[in-house]
């Protein structure tokens, strides 16, 4: 069993934990339920960066990457250096974050906030909602299309951006669909955690121009962005390069200066 596959595996138990204990019907009385959302998807189309900064506390092929930091800080910092949107870890197990983190990025800043998650469920969904999320992330490895339907289709009823994960051809075939708002190359083998700018250049020309193009993984340089652009792609997650940093705020307000 590969890294991925016990994510998943511990998250289906979860999810199940989390139904239990809070219904649907308190999540859809959060006060954040009926907040209008922001679009990351148009955010990156009228972007001359396409930043989106992560807040990443530790990762399993990483371990620890920066726990000293205060989620407020960090998304101040981001919004301050001009980044298109922020990405929020909220799994704990294998990565530190919570569904809190959410909540303290939306009550610090008013950039699209990503909740990024292997979503397995619907009630995933309406949790990012309830806790102030823009934008959910759909992994395609670890969903069969009619999930990749299901779940997407759901997320625009609740006026949420998709942005879809795949890793190869065979993901993007499976996954092309009129819900998705991104399409995001992830150029780290989630089975290997080996990074190959590669897949991104690859897989560019298979992704229709109806969707923003994400390049996700192994972005650590002005010069790895110069490369892709002209690929088509729009957007790029930038991770652990900030979040390593003491002051990840800092750090991207000077990477986007070089960069435009």
């Amino acid at each position: 069993m590969n890294i991925l596959d016990k994510i998943t595996l511990d998250k289906r138990k979860e999810v199940e934990l989390r139904k239990s204990l809070i219904p649907v019907s308190q999540l859809e009385q959060s006060v954040l339920f009926e907040r209008p959302t922001i679009s990351l998807a148009n955010n990156l189309r009228n972007s001359t960066s396409g930043i989106i900064a992560e807040h990443k506390r530790r990762s399993p092929s990483k371990s620890v990457i920066n726990n000293g930091l205060n989620v407020q800080d960090v998304a101040k910092g981001y919004e301050n250096a001009g980044v298109c949107g922020m990405s929020v870890l909220t799994d704990g197990k294998y990565f530190g974050g919570s569904l809190d983190d959410v909540l303290t990025a939306r009550a610090s800043c008013n950039l699209p906030l990503l909740r990024k998650e292997f979503i397995i469920d619907e009630y995933q969904i309406l949790e990012a909602k309830a806790y102030g999320a823009d934008v959910i992330l759909l992994i395609a490895t670890i969903l069969t299309r009619d999930e990749i339907k299901q779940f997407s289709e759901f997320a625009k009823t609740l006026n949420l951006d998709v942005l879809l994960e795949v890793h190869n051809e065979d993901e993007l075939h499976k996954s092309v669909m009129p819900s998705l708002d991104m399409l995001g190359v992830n150029n780290r083998n989630l089975k290997t955690f080996e990074v190959s700018l590669e897949t991104s250049k690859s897989l560019s020309k298979l992704i229709p121009d109806d969707f923003v193009k994400v390049s996700e993984s192994g972005i650590s340089s002005i010069e790895a962005i110069k490369v892709l652009q002209p690929y088509g792609y729009q957007g790029f997650l930038i991770g652990e390069n900030f979040m390593k940093t003491e002051n990840p705020g800092a750090s991207a307000t000077a990477f986007i200066k070089d960069l435009i």
